[in-house]
């Protein structure tokens, strides 16, 4: 199973770049050009990691971290043009996982998509462990 990257940026040159740039790495890409189609596309996709722009018309990338953090874990990169460390801060402070400085090197960006993965990877095998319980439901624990 490949890895599913849904990429929300206003500017269609950057969506159309990054789907060709992802692809040549393996990845699945679903892009669009709008922030509440983005946030749409999260819950009716499940894509493994979000790469978002900050600076967008409908909704901007604070907006849309936000409403996708009301419903989903799912890893949240930032790609943004703005190198200012009080924005930085406060949309991560929203919900992103990470943020990257464009323009950024292909293999510096695809490095961060593949840490995400592996750590959300790690995650899920984690609450799989927590969650999963070796005793039928029905079933009382003995006494010690």
């Amino acid at each position: 199973m490949s890895t599913k990257i849904l990429v929300i940026d206003d500017d269609l040159a950057i969506t159309e770049l990054m789907n060709m740039l992802l692809k040549t790495h393996g990845f699945e890409v679903i892009t669009t050009n709008s922030g509440a189609e983005g946030v749409k596309l999260v819950e009716e996709q499940h894509p493994n990691v979000v790469l978002l722009d900050l600076m967008m018309p409908d909704m901007d990338g604070w907006q849309v971290s936000k409403a996708i953090r009301a419903f989903s874990n799912i890893p949240i990169l930032i790609l943004s043009a703005i190198n200012d460390p009080s924005m930085v801060a406060s949309v991560l402070d929203t919900g992103a996982d990470d943020f990257l400085v464009k323009p950024v090197p292909s293999s510096v960006l695809v490095a961060h998509i593949r840490k995400m993965v592996r750590q959300t990877g790690s995650l899920d095998k984690m609450n799989l462990k927590k969650n999963s319980n070796p005793m039928p439901p029905n079933a009382q624990a003995l006494p010690s």
